[in-house]
């Protein structure tokens, strides 16, 4: 019987710099899901790799000196070593540089062109260089890249071009037929608005360069590495190379990436495969953003976290745990360092690694280690049972919809159940009545079994402690932890071998410093950054004073965006649809200036919600959105990522 499939992929990362927790968020979730299909007894095929041409990868190697393929061959070392310490479990690694993958953009590009779809023309735009992406006049914010929000500079080549405008309509027909094609649904409201305004054809080949892949019928172009990053998806699978692999495989089950690349993975790529006729992957999700302690990464503010040191001083496996439990997928997460601590030692310590430790410790110390089931049960172990049958029925149903969190929070719940199973039944208590030694031994006998399903579950999330725990309760460690195996009452006669702590409780010192098994990781000391001297603006005159009761009048609350217009005739209004809690409000704001339509859509923003309505341009607006601005042109909305649409903000 052949096996179901499943292909997953994560983006290709750019080797401009060292990968960031950020990046390490991203493939643990594709990790994840990897490792599970595989446990229900899929195929799986998980690729990763890295995206090397382009503007922004030449000028770095000109700055230090050397080639283009020296400076990424130094970075794409760190990537795997990243995903080695990680417990990463690709199958493939694909490097755009490789010639496997030149190939593939060659000929896709060839016969594309040679059925019309590709164009030449001279073109001058707007070009961010870090996105390498050419963006329109009406599409900038505040006159800078919307994606980065660096400044864009003027660009004038020959270049070919792709006739994405020509699938306009086919695209939008594409997604009112599968729906579930760009998940979560906030990111695909946000692309049929991108496409609604009118698709541009897409600048494809480069001249003002040369690190890139050459364009096979004029070679004074390179290809574009958005055009050329894509195809990786399919160069992974031998694309052109090896049909069985390449038809086992495709259509590609997810493709994982962060959702400021959403428009390029479920715009430009669908159209790119319509126009090979090749079938559309099954499904792309854009997950959000991790921010630190609730300010996003940037290197200016030293808040940029290097995923290799968090690993040597906590370990992959409790870096990997928090990010999936403490970030709901598909929403912006918030990492900081007493969080993890906080979480390693309530789940992991306590919760997990005390279950353990007290089991095996009992077992040995009532019957010499040996685990036996009397079969003496009552009604407190047909509840423990029935839970772990529950729990492992939710697991797979929650992983299938990628509902990693409530996954997680589900098996918790019954490693919860098992440490107040060990209270209920009182073992300390049967020890001593020598009638009950059947009994002791079921209990015991109970508490293995479920640390050994609980094991199975686990191991999609922290892969290295499973088989710590099979180790400890005496069982061999499987190839693959199965989802088949995960039913209670299999384990049979067993001996149990106590080890280390699956997790030491993390002290904190005086200093700040963690103490970890008696290892001591000094506190990190984040050098600041060089202070910028900031063009002095004068203030506007502070207003008169009010009462506190008078501030208490004004409720304000978190609001998501949820869609976004211009008003006609205006040049400063915007008609935008804000969801505050279950109500839908109209909000028409003096923003237009300032932020595209579609930049805003999926945002959460603060609404002044208890203000009268007021009629603007014909529309009635209700409410108000807060915004800061320093009356020299530059306005900057409040927002709050991560908070729940309705929440009080005080």
């Amino acid at each position: 019987m052949t096996k179901p499939t499943y292909y997953i992929t994560t983006p290709i990362y750019y080797p401009s710099d060292k990968l960031h927790i950020g990046h390490a968020y991203c493939t643990t979730i594709a990790d994840t899901l990897a490792r599970f299909h595989r446990a229900k007894g899929e195929e799986v095929f998980f690729l990763t790799g890295s995206d090397e041409h382009g503007l922004k990868i030449q000028r770095k190697a000109q700055e230090k000196g050397i080639t283009p393929i020296e400076y990424v061959d130094a970075i794409i070392a760190n990537f795997k070593q990243l995903w080695n310490e990680l417990n990463i479990s690709n199958n493939d690694f694909i490097r755009t540089s490789e010639e496997r993958h030149h190939k593939v953009v060659q000929d896709v590009l060839t016969k594309i062109f040679e059925q019309g779809d590709i164009y030449k023309k001279n073109y001058e735009g707007l070009y961010c260089v870090p996105c390498e992406s050419y963006w329109l006049e009406r599409q900038l914010v505040d006159g800078k890249c919307p994606d980065c929000g660096r400044p864009v500079e003027k660009m004038q080549e020959e270049s070919y071009f792709f006739k994405l405008s020509k699938y306009q309509d086919w695209w939008l027909q594409f997604i009112e037929e599968n729906p579930n094609f760009i998940q979560p649904a906030s990111r695909r409201n946000e692309m049929i608005n991108f496409v609604k305004q009118g698709l541009e054809d897409l600048c494809i080949t480069r001249t003002t360069f040369d690190w890139g892949i050459p364009v096979p019928f004029d070679k004074k172009h390179v290809v574009y590495v958005w055009f050329d990053a894509l195809l990786n998806y399919l160069t992974g699978i031998k694309y052109g190379t090896d049909d069985a692999m390449f038809n086992k495989f495709w259509p590609a089950s997810l493709h994982l990436v962060g959702k400021e690349i959403v428009r390029f993975h479920t715009i430009i790529w669908p159209i790119m495969l319509k126009a090979m006729g090749v079938e559309l992957p099954q499904k792309v999700y854009g997950h959000g953003w991790l921010v630190i302690d609730g300010d996003k990464m940037s290197k200016s503010k030293g808040n940029v976290i290097d995923p290799l040191a968090l690993i040597d001083e906590f370990g992959a496996d409790a870096i990997r745990y928090f990010l999936l439990r403490e970030i709901v997928f598909g929403n912006d997460g918030n990492f900081s360092r007493d969080a993890l601590i906080t979480r390693i030692n309530s789940d992991l310590a306590n919760d997990l690694g005390n279950l353990l430790h007290r089991t095996v410790s009992m077992i040995e110390k009532y019957h010499g280690g040996v685990v036996t089931n009397a079969g003496v049960s009552e009604a407190v172990d047909e509840d423990l049972q029935a839970l772990v049958k529950t729990t492992v029925a939710n697991f797979e149903k929650d992983m299938d919809a990628m509902e990693i969190n409530s996954a997680i929070k589900g098996v918790w719940a019954l490693i919860s159940r098992a440490n107040k199973y060990i209270d209920e039944t009182g073992p300390w208590i049967l020890a001593k009545d020598e009638a009950k030694a059947a009994r002791l031994q079921t209990v015991m006998y109970n508490l293995a079994e479920t640390l050994r399903v609980v094991a199975i579950l686990v191991a999609p999330f922290i892969p290295s402690t499973s088989p710590k725990i099979y180790t400890q309760l005496g069982l061999e460690v499987p190839a693959e932890f199965l989802l088949t195996d995960a039913e209670f009452g299999k384990m049979e006669s067993t001996k149990v071998q106590k080890g280390e702590p699956l997790y030491p409780r993390i002290e904190i010192a005086e200093d700040g410093a963690t103490i970890i098994g008696g290892k001591r990781y000094e506190p990190k000391v984040e050098a600041p950054a060089p202070a910028v001297e900031e063009p002095k603006i004068e203030m506007e005159p502070i207003k008169e004073e009010i009462t506190i009761d008078a501030f208490e009048k004004i409720d304000l609350r978190v609001g998501t965006v949820k869609a976004a217009e211009k008003v006609k005739k205006s040049k400063k209004l915007l008609k935008l649809q804000v969801m505050i809690g279950e109500e839908e409000r109209t909000i028409v704001s003096g923003i237009a200036q300032y932020y595209e339509p579609e930049a805003l859509i999926g945002r959460n923003v603060i609404v002044i919600a208890n203000l009268a309505p007021a009629k603007l341009f014909g529309i009635e607006s209700f409410g108000m959105l807060l915004a800061a601005s320093d009356g020299n042109g530059n306005l900057v909305l409040a927002d709050a990522p991560g908070m729940a649409s309705g929440s009080r903000v005080k």
